[in-house]
């Protein structure tokens, strides 16, 4: 583990490295809104109105618009209160138009930008992660001179073997212009560690996704699970707390909670009330 005096060093590189002042190293909780895409297919204005009460501000969106014209789907946003800080983009969008993700940004206000997804065939290969870095590096660069940073997602089907790592470590150590979100659920359900990740690359990550992960739930190497093991944080064996704390060290500014269970209208105020019992 590391000593609080790197800890700070590397929140301080953090900070440099995307050029934030250091006050924006204050973590916020936010949804990613793709939690409640069944109950935005039945009804946008009343489900923004739940998330809403559930004291929820800060937002991850802007991929499905659920049949809304643009302007009036950012209307709901702002009718409600909220804020988009990230907006959801692909890997198609960054190679082949990139320009659309910093007008997408812009349009929300939001600083941030994520990949979920890298196209590969049944196996993850090194031409993939070579493939993926070279979209992050020149789609990041493009972003980053609108003032919006490149960040993308691990989805656990990164993790098969690479000189003495995984084809994540390559992605993460060739990755110059792109930073990185952690889904600590995909993280330990491709059977790796999210805490030490963390540790190995302490300035890589500027958001998360926090969801848990039912113990005793089989390891997948394809990024897929039954998201019936998507359980109430702190529930779960991803470690949560840990993964906070540590997060919070780290300079992760935004947490984002997501739940694609069928029980996400059940389990988030949960997981909220957990995340206050832990002083998030």
């Amino acid at each position: 583990m590391r000593s609080s005096k790197q800890r700070l060093a590397a929140c301080l590189g953090l900070a440099m490295a995307c050029s934030l002042p250091l006050n924006t190293l204050a973590h916020e909780m936010g949804l990613q809104l793709y939690s409640v895409r069944n109950q935005m297919e039945k009804d946008v204005p009343g489900t923004l109105s739940t998330v809403r009460d559930w004291g929820i501000s800060y937002l991850e969106a802007g991929g499905n618009l659920h049949g809304y014209a643009l302007p009036e789907f950012k209307a709901l946003l702002d009718l409600n209160g909220f804020e988009v800080v990230s907006v959801d983009s692909s890997f198609e969008e960054i190679r082949d138009n990139p320009m659309q993700a910093v007008y997408k940004a812009h349009f929300y206000g939001a600083k941030l930008a994520t990949i979920y997804w890298a196209p590969h065939g049944e196996k993850f290969t090194l031409d993939d992660a070579k493939k993926t870095v070279q979209v992050l590096n020149n789609g990041g660069a493009i972003l980053a001179t609108h003032g919006i940073t490149l960040q993308y997602h691990p989805h656990g089907y990164e993790f098969d073997k690479w000189e003495d790592g995984t084809l994540l470590d390559y992605i993460i150590q060739n990755t110059t212009n792109a930073t990185f979100e952690m889904d600590v659920f995909w993280i330990k359900q491709g059977a790796q560690d999210p805490l030490a990740l963390l540790e190995k690359y302490p300035t890589k990550f500027t958001s998360m996704h926090l969801k848990d992960r039912a113990k005793g739930s089989p390891y997948t190497s394809d990024g897929s699970a039954d998201r019936d093991t998507m359980v109430v944080l702190g529930q779960g064996d991803v470690g949560i707390e840990e993964v906070v704390k540590l997060g919070k060290e780290y300079g992760v500014k935004y947490f984002f909670i997501e739940d694609e269970s069928d029980r996400v209208m059940e389990q988030v105020p949960k997981s909220i009330d957990y995340l206050k019992s832990i002083n998030f």
